[in-house]
């Protein structure tokens, strides 16, 4: 596995369609799975999307589960249907660091890129709440395409975390 060196980065909100499920942490492979399902929903609509694909992680609770969103930006707003909902990233300064290598390693990166962040005073843009802890915008963006890069060892993913303001 290899990394990038964490960096803070500024993004400015971006448009989006998703669909969201509530998954037990052995389970985020069935939500990664639909990225397929929303990039056909797009296809369907003439709709180009607008970047790469991501995970979306709004709920983290690693023992009752996962409220995750499987989704595409797109340029403009969109109207979601049926499963597949519209939404906008928010802008503002992210932590963010690039993984390459396997999917199943990213655990690895995401502790790094928290002890990174927590070693630096940085705090994330998060809320408690009944569910677990609610955050503004965690996101796995995954840069590589395995169709066309069938080498798990080359594919890139960046984790970007949204910092408190």
């Amino acid at each position: 596995m290899q990394a990038t060196e964490p960096r803070i980065v500024e993004q400015p909100e971006r448009q989006y369609v998703a669909v969201k499920e509530l998954v037990p942490m052995s389970a985020i492979g069935r939500i990664a799975d639909r990225i397929q399902e929303v990039l056909g929903w797009l296809g369907a609509r003439g709709i180009e999307p607008d970047g790469a694909p991501f995970l979306k992680y709004n709920i983290v609770d690693m023992e009752r589960g996962l409220e995750i969103e499987a989704g595409w930006p797109v340029a403009t707003a969109v109207p979601g249907d049926g499963d597949v909902f519209a939404g906008t990233l928010p802008g503002g300064r992210y932590a963010t660091v690039t993984h390459i290598g396997p999917y199943e390693a990213l655990y690895d990166a995401t502790t790094g890129l928290l002890a990174w962040a927590r070693e630096r005073g940085l705090s994330w843009d998060t809320t408690d709440t009944d569910a677990g802890e609610r955050w503004a915008s965690r996101l796995e963006l995954y840069r590589t395409n395995p169709a066309e890069v069938p080498e798990p060892d080359k594919w890139e993913t960046d984790l970007m975390f949204r910092l408190a303001q």
